[in-house]
């Protein structure tokens, strides 16, 4: 076995918590139960690497099965990585059937043709998941297998989630190759990206609950109450309004889980309008300003304002729809030559 693979097995162990090394080799099915059954699990990582190393020695493993490793462990962490959001666009409505073997070779056929030094690794998940690994090499230099890049592609839809490798001239490369794997006739980046690719995949595919309606609260009713009985009002106005807001708040944003957004910016763009006798402008030209939110789980604490007493419910749709605006953006931006909002988290 090279002595690169030989390291690159051992770096891969090493960044598995020790507690699923045993579950993520039996995964990997490239050791045989005998075999793992001589190491000891419960001794520190470097001495468990090692021991793998050795059997992987005995295998002849090679870097394909490396990687193979290497993309199961990443398919078990992908919030390790910061993942974008890619949407594909056909000029018909037409489908087509979806080929894997056949989208396997145009995919390397496209991708060696502009590039010879790369190496491509693919596996199938029951989620109709994709994953493709590709290590990124130069005309004079092998592969570097610690710079990779990730995607990860639905069949029969036209998204792609990407984590790209540090090398951003091979990130046009990779989006030529995985449209004319796919049949499609482009590609663009959305503007939503993240951690969390299960956030991400809940938003395009629309997997969570949560309505995109406007609400108005009711103002309160004046009524003739005799003194004695004011406290009380009070107090049942409050639990009123408590119950109000959670129902408000359950209807906007759902009952389950938000997506994990960890921040959102958006592009205004809007006429200022003043008196015309005051003359504060000389040109009519449009007022442009840059709004950002920021936190560990924004959609989660947008949620909480409203029964925190922090904001009045409903929020603003300018908040509440933060999801439903960047899986439109593409429509947004043609209809209206401008975007009025970009999503991201990073």
């Amino acid at each position: 076995m090279d002595e690169t693979v030989a390291e690159y097995i051992r770096r891969t162990v090493l960044k598995i918590p020790r507690d699923e090394i045993k579950t993520m080799l039996q995964k990997w099915g490239f050791l045989s139960e005998t075999q793992l059954q001589t190491i000891n699990f419960h001794q520190i990582k470097e001495n468990i690497s090692h021991d793998v190393v050795l059997l992987c020695e005995e295998n002849s493993a090679d870097i394909k099965q490396a990687a193979v490793l290497d993309i199961i462990y990443n398919h078990s962490y992908p919030n390790k990585r910061v993942w974008s959001v890619y949407q594909m666009n056909k000029t018909g409505e037409e489908t087509e059937l979806f080929d894997l073997t056949d989208f396997k070779k145009k995919f390397k056929r496209r991708l060696r043709s502009a590039l010879k030094n790369v190496t491509i690794n693919f596996r199938e998940y029951e989620d109709n998941a994709i994953w493709i690994r590709i290590a990124w090499g130069t005309p004079y230099t092998q592969p570097n297998q610690y710079k990779t890049s990730y995607v990860v592609y639905h069949s029969q839809t036209p998204y792609v989630f990407v984590s790209a490798s540090v090398l951003k001239s091979n990130l046009p490369l990779l989006c030529q190759a995985l449209v004319v794997a796919s049949n499609y006739h482009d590609i663009r980046e959305m503007e939503l990206r993240g951690h969390s690719l299960n956030s991400l995949k809940d938003i395009v595919f629309k997997r969570y609950n949560q309505n995109f309606q406007t609400y108005y609260p009711r103002p309160l009713q004046e009524r003739n109450v005799a003194p004695g009985s004011a406290d009380l009002r009070i107090i049942q106005e409050n639990r009123s309004e408590k119950e109000r807001i959670q129902r408000v708040n359950r209807e906007v944003f759902g009952d389950g889980p938000q997506p994990k957004l960890e921040f959102a910016q958006y592009k205004l763009e809007t006429m200022f309008k003043s008196d015309p006798k005051m003359d504060v402008l000389d040109k009519k030209e449009p007022f442009r300003c840059l709004v950002k939110f920021s936190s560990p789980h924004l959609l989660e604490s947008l949620k909480s304002l409203a029964p925190a007493g922090m904001a009045d419910a409903p929020l603003s749709p300018l908040l509440t729809c933060i999801p439903q605006k960047a899986r439109n953006y593409f429509k947004i931006r043609e209809k209206k030559g401008v975007f009025p909002g970009s999503f991201v988290s990073p």
